[in-house]
């Protein structure tokens, strides 16, 4: 069991940052209604809101480094907690922005797993 959750950690790092990065139009597939999202403060539910926030961001100016990504196993049902820290580059800007990030992982009866609960921060100072 913990091979599994070990390959979904790694597979999950591919697949939100990918999606994020460049296939903004299929970000829906990762969110549901019950799901929630706090970026920087603002509390958002639901994936027209997540999905509206997450497309006003400028991604496409702006380059992602992982440094560290850790994940818990969250539940019985095979929840994982994922926490994800690293930079972002914008192009304009000379200094990258240190983030953290977490999410909480729901498998789905299909076998794969959409986003519940993501927390946006960067971290100042």
């Amino acid at each position: 069991m913990k091979k599994t959750r070990e390959n979904g950690r790694t597979s999950w790092k591919g697949i939100l940052w990918n999606i994020i990065i460049i296939y903004l139009s299929s970000l829906a597939s990762l969110y549901h209604q019950s799901s929630m999202l706090t970026f920087e403060g603002q509390k958002l539910q639901g994936v027209h809101d997540i999905c509206s926030k997450i497309n006003q961001l400028p991604f496409d100016k702006c380059h992602h480094l992982i440094s560290t990504i850790d994940a818990q196993p969250a539940s019985l049902v095979g929840g994982i907690v994922v926490f994800v820290s690293g930079s972002l580059r914008l192009t304009c800007e000379e200094h990258p922005l240190r983030f953290s990030q977490m999410f909480h992982l729901i498998p789905t009866p299909q076998g794969s797993f959409y986003v519940q609960n993501d927390i946006f921060r960067l971290n100042y100072g």
